[in-house]
């Protein structure tokens, strides 16, 4: 019988674009490949590539007792339902109960992928001993644990938190995100698009309009640069979460010629019309977008955080500066008035994503730790 592989994320849209390489690989080995989730506008298209989803209707991202309860009991159902054979958990809310939950609902591989710690080092004491408390807890119910950021795996390491941890990475498709298959004409259609002419300097900005993503911060510094920069910004509203960026900000930054694309499933496209790729987080993982502006061969201007320490290698592919600092980031972009610097930058970028940003060397490290816990435990993965 093929083998049954189960990720748990919190909302579809993870499982569409955080982990939708892994789900496929073992749906392209002659796996099941299921997904475990909240309901949403991706679920069609992940069952069209012949990934199953089974919903989790209580699921939120935000913090709600009420509703991580009823989403803990539909899981819980659902592992008593289905015969999964590997669960493997993405952080933070799923990455704890479902691996408490599937430990003792008897899956035989629990597995998790640690993103990024809800809590940094610059975060309350309070708050860090919650964090890795439930951590430590979680950890002892699953077979393997995956850090994508190696501060994090060190940081549970020390502090005994974790146990058969291995590092992981991330990367993207390098396929997709070549600036060689765009090419120039695409940017030319975008750039058109924008209504930006080629004296224009474009800032881009990918994620969700939350502020923990840094755009007040952002906002303020584009308003400390001259005209010749315009910023635009990709993604969309997150109203679940409460530092959602609320109507009045988004519509100062649009009279000062901020411009919102919303989703795009084209974002490559969006990223060849770039000339800067700025992350302004407070907080990161191992950030995608950086990842993939850096693959498009843009230079990064990114907060000296956790994740973006792993994306930008200073004054080689890009500028790391502080977190909410927006003076420090109106002269780390000032400085790539230069588009000699530009290009520099934007090719060892490139070089750099190529070396290490590969998602399928991610996809290796989960199959083969897969495949490790199974002649570990005695179980046969029937060819995974």
């Amino acid at each position: 019988m093929p083998v049954t592989v189960a990720h748990l994320t919190t909302v579809d849209m993870s499982l569409r674009f955080l982990v939708f390489a892994q789900l496929a690989a073992v749906r392209d080995r002659g796996g099941r490949a299921i997904g475990i989730s909240a309901p949403g506008p991706w679920v069609p298209e992940l069952e069209a590539a012949g990934i199953e989803h089974l919903p989790l209707s209580s699921s939120t991202r935000s913090m709600n007792l009420t509703h991580d309860a009823r989403a803990m009991r539909e899981l819980w159902n659902v592992l008593r339902r289905e015969r999964i054979d590997i669960l493997h958990t993405h952080n933070p809310k799923p990455g704890v109960y479902g691996r408490v939950l599937g430990r003792a609902a008897g899956v035989p591989i629990v597995v998790n992928t640690v993103h990024g710690l809800y809590a940094t080092e610059d975060d309350p004491v309070v708050k860090r001993t919650v964090v890795y408390a439930l951590e430590g807890i979680a950890a002892r119910c699953s077979d393997a644990e995956l850090f994508q950021n190696p501060e994090d795996l060190a940081r549970m390491q020390r502090l005994h938190c974790t146990r058969r941890a291995r590092f992981l990475g991330n990367g993207v498709d390098l396929a997709r995100f070549d600036p060689d298959r765009i090419g120039p004409r695409v940017r030319a259609e975008v750039r058109s698009e924008l209504d930006v002419d080629d004296e224009v300097i474009v800032v881009g900005a990918v994620g969700r309009l939350v502020a923990e993503k840094g755009y007040p911060e952002l906002f303020e510094a584009m308003e400390r640069l001259p005209d010749r920069f315009r910023l635009v910004v990709v993604g969309g509203g997150d109203p679940d979460k409460p530092d959602s960026l609320d109507p009045g900000m988004l519509q100062r930054a649009r009279e000062h010629g901020v411009r919102f694309l919303g989703h795009r499933d084209d974002v490559e496209r969006v990223y060849a019309a770039m000339d800067v790729f700025v992350l302004a987080s407070h907080r990161e993982g191992f950030p995608r977008a950086a990842m993939e502006a850096s693959a498009m061969g843009l230079p990064i201007v990114a907060t000296d955080v956790r994740g973006c320490r792993e994306v930008v290698d200073p004054g080689r592919t890009g500028t790391l500066v502080p977190r909410k600092d927006p003076a420090a980031l109106a002269r780390a972009l000032l400085a790539l008035d230069d588009a000699e610097a530009r290009t520099r930058l934007g090719r060892a970028a490139h070089r750099r994503a190529r070396d290490h940003f590969d998602e399928r060397h991610v996809v290796d490290t989960v199959l083969a730790t897969y495949r490790e816990v199974a002649r570990r435990k005695g179980l046969d993965l029937d060819g995974l």
